[in-house]
């Protein structure tokens, strides 16, 4: 380390031991060979972890609140149990990142990218210690990916929607493969993937979500849920308000329906006598009844809101005749806006600037054994509701989270009406194409092929040995059988190789595509990274007093 001894114009230079102190106390870096040994550890272990719960005979995990331990919660999905863990490690988190993403663009497919990110690393830490550099490694993996979309493209099933019962058919075996690894698929997954697709069929084509609404409700089985039309909001009707309404005009609103009161942090009001004080409260009724007057000026009879209404506004609207529903929650009076064709509204002054919603009959209706409110004959008439059943919390919720990946999915499958083989055959042939294209490589690439190409074999082999199948085996007649026919997978009732395009065991060609293309990307960033700094942590008040 350079020092320089001041002589008037620095001219004169001194080699001494002096250290330049470049990081905080308690920052700490990691370089070279550390770095990246540290990352791989931390990616192959989220990789362990998560791909138990990986195929149809995934096992679940049992997650435990550090804050509330009576707060559990039992899942097999892929991104839940990535969102819950707090982990330190940086490639750890880039794992957990890219699972999330597949969550929110295709709905499922979490544990795969996940697995398949971790196993590339695993095969780029051998080729690492066999002296081969990262960026050698990076590049080849890049070509593999291509090669293996691109085969993957090429073995991809185009199915069309002019046809109705056939594309009835499709939808309802993707449901199917998606809910087989499911809680759902242990139960009665035949009629969950009927009822999914039932309600993206009602979607007409269209991609919204939005517009499909489910409910948990405690009680009864799993085979109890159904799918209503229309949209049904847990809320009740006021006091003495009519229970049914036939083409109601509906104002949704989001404004705060108590007294007007001086909303001024510290403000106070002092008087010197109970007429001040009555004058003050009349005034503030007065106000109110003058704010429910404008809401009534817009001519509608059933109001609304996503706040509270208190005694005064709910008593004038049953007075008037008018249907009040207090208290819709911000996702449950957007979704309303969107199905009856409303807006959201907060002032009163404009009538004529106001769009107010309707449908065909607002009523309430008895839902297990609570009370709630079912808009039929909404303007969007794609809307409906999937209401489940179940005897536990944990039950349902888990339920939830395995529809909505089923609806997701398919979703995604209207937009591109491209299917695969799924069960393992779809990996097992872009690993083929991989080993095949690798042949034709020369020097050290052909290793990142092969090596790309075995991390892609190891999806069909942990679907097997979570099923308690011997993996080495299986993996070893489907490399015989796909040199002939490339339609093979895993039958993982009987344990043998099986044609899947006669099961029937289809995947969406885009969840797939972003599986391998996300897990891809991830690992070529960790591998591109050398040096890791942590900061040095923020210090609380009481240390620095300390110090």
């Amino acid at each position: 380390v350079v020092s320089t001894q001041s002589t008037g114009d620095f001219s004169n230079y001194k080699m001494t031991s002096q250290t330049v102190k470049l990081y905080a106390d308690d920052a700490s870096e990691e370089r070279g060979e550390n770095a990246r040994l540290s990352s791989f550890m931390g990616a192959i272990s989220i990789t362990d972890l998560i791909k138990t719960t990986l195929g149809p005979k995934g096992m679940d995990k049992i997650l435990v609140s550090m804050q509330n331990p009576e707060e559990t919660l039992v899942t097999n999905d892929g991104a839940t149990i990535l969102k819950s863990i707090h982990v330190d490690n940086p490639a750890a988190k880039v794992l957990i990142e890219i699972s999330k993403t597949q969550d929110e663009e295709i709905g499922d497919g979490t544990t795969s990218v996940c697995v398949l990110a971790g196993e590339i690393l695993r095969e780029s830490e051998k080729l690492i210690s066999q002296k081969i550099h990262p960026q050698t490694i990076i590049s080849g993996l890049k070509e593999a990916t291509l090669i293996a979309t691109h085969a993957l493209e090429k073995s991809s099933i185009e199915k069309t929607i002019h046809k109705p019962e056939d594309w009835k058919n499709t939808l309802t075996r993707i449901a199917l493969t998606t809910l087989s690894s499911k809680i759902l698929g242990h139960s009665d997954k035949t009629f969950f993937a009927n009822l999914a697709v039932d309600a993206v069929m009602r979607l007409k084509g269209s991609s919204n979500l939005q517009a499909i609404h489910i409910i948990k409700k405690l009680g009864g089985t799993l085979h109890d849920s159904f799918l209503d039309e229309g949209f049904i909001l847990e809320k009740k009707i006021g006091v003495g308000q009519p229970k049914k309404l036939i083409r109601p005009k509906i104002l949704l609103a989001n404004t705060a329906m108590d007294t007007d009161k001086i909303k001024i942090f510290g403000a106070r009001v002092r008087v010197s006598t109970t007429s001040e004080l009555a004058a003050i409260e009349e005034a503030e009724r007065n106000r109110m009844i003058e704010k429910c007057n404008k809401i009534l000026q817009h001519g509608c009879n059933c109001f609304i809101n996503r706040q509270l209404i208190y005694n005064l506004p709910e008593q004038f609207f049953s007075d008037n005749g008018v249907m009040a529903i207090e208290h819709a929650d911000f996702e449950g009076i957007e979704r309303l806006a969107l199905v009856l064709g409303a807006e959201i509204v907060s002032t009163f002054d404009t009538v004529e600037t106001h769009k107010l919603g309707t449908c065909e009959v607002v009523e309430e209706i008895l839902l297990g054994e609570e009370k709630a409110i079912k808009f039929s004959g909404v303007p969007l008439g794609e809307a409906c509701t999937i209401v489940l059943r179940g005897s536990s919390q944990h039950l349902l919720e888990e339920a939830e989270r395995s529809l909505h990946d089923a609806l997701c999915v398919l979703v995604n499958t209207v937009k591109c009406p491209k299917i695969v083989l799924g069960a393992g055959c779809a990996e097992m042939l872009m690993a083929k194409a991989v080993e095949s294209a690798a042949n034709e490589v020369m020097g050290k690439k052909s290793l990142v092929y092969l090596a790309y190409a075995n991390a892609l074999r190891m999806i069909p082999t942990i679907i097997a040995d979570n099923a308690g199948f011997d993996s080495a085996e299986l993996i070893s007649q489907l490399k015989t059988l796909h040199n002939t026919t490339p339609n093979y997978g895993i039958n993982i009732l009987s344990g043998q190789p099986a044609d899947i395009n006669k099961l029937e065991i289809y995947e969406c060609l885009r969840a797939k595509k972003h599986v391998v293309a996300s897990s891809s990307e991830a690992a070529q960033m960790i591998l591109r990274s050398d040096t890791i700094l942590k900061a040095a942590p923020r210090k609380r008040e009481n240390d620095r007093k300390l110090q």
